[in-house]
């Protein structure tokens, strides 16, 4: 049987834990319909995480009590961020939402000059990030900045060990050499209308690499599902325990 995950705050370090957080106590009692004698995962974030019995639950509190610690070993060793720009409608949830189960570390929602949605709500996309963390098994949280602008990311991104940003026209990825103990490695992704040739040029300049997924057009959220997945599993050392 599956147990419920759940990542927040938690001091694992006890053998016994109360716990306060009413949403959470809420979704535990009213939402999911657990049990004094039920088993539940706590994780705090930080690779640390245990099997934990309920022996006590409050109207608002719970106590539970560790059976088991150990480290999650579900990370990707590789660091991807994602540059998306901030697509219409519910797209970029989708793409915040499943870059996540990808296993990407930070997600970067940019303005281009195409761009044509401009505000985001952050607290909703957190909680996105957040709740697909704990569905797929990640043993941390990634990070979710503040929108910024196409100039302001590339500035950011001169840190990166790799930067990968997709456009039809570009070099095949198929072409290229898996990424073998690479750290820290950008995946940009451009808006519904694409890259503007100012833009693509500032990105050849920053020494980027224009990759391809192939001759089909594809939609910007596939593009940014799909080259997050592919950079994210196409490392030879990638998994801790392999």
């Amino acid at each position: 049987m599956r147990l419920h995950r759940f990542i927040g705050d938690f001091n694992l370090i006890s053998d016994k834990l109360k716990i306060s957080d009413y949403e959470l106590v809420n979704q535990i009692k009213n939402v999911l319909r657990l049990k004094k004698g039920d088993l539940i995962i706590l994780a705090d974030g930080n690779l640390n995480e245990a099997k934990a019995k309920i022996i006590n639950l409050g109207k608002d509190n719970m106590e539970v009590e560790i059976v088991e610690k150990y480290q999650n070993q579900n990370e990707p060793l590789n660091h991807v961020i994602l540059y998306c720009a901030v697509l219409k409608k519910e797209n970029f949830e989708l793409v915040v939402q499943k870059a996540t189960e990808i296993g990407v570390k930070e997600i970067m929602p940019i303005i281009t000059e195409r761009t044509v949605k401009l505000n985001l709500r952050k607290d909703r996309l957190e909680k996105i990030v957040k709740e697909a963390s704990e569905q797929s098994g990640r043993g941390v949280v990634p990070m979710l900045h503040d929108v910024a602008g196409f100039e302001e990311s590339l500035l950011r991104a001169k840190n990166n060990d790799l930067n990968m940003l997709f456009d039809q026209p570009g070099e095949s990825f198929n072409g290229l050499n898996r990424l073998d103990k690479v750290g820290r490695i950008g995946v940009w992704v451009g808006p519904e209308g694409g890259w503007t040739n100012q833009e693509l040029r500032s990105a050849q300049g920053s020494n980027f690499k224009i990759i391809n997924l192939g001759k089909l057009t594809l939609r910007a959220e596939t593009t940014a599902i799909t080259a997050t997945y592919i950079v994210v599993h196409n490392c030879d050392c990638r998994w801790p325990h392999q």
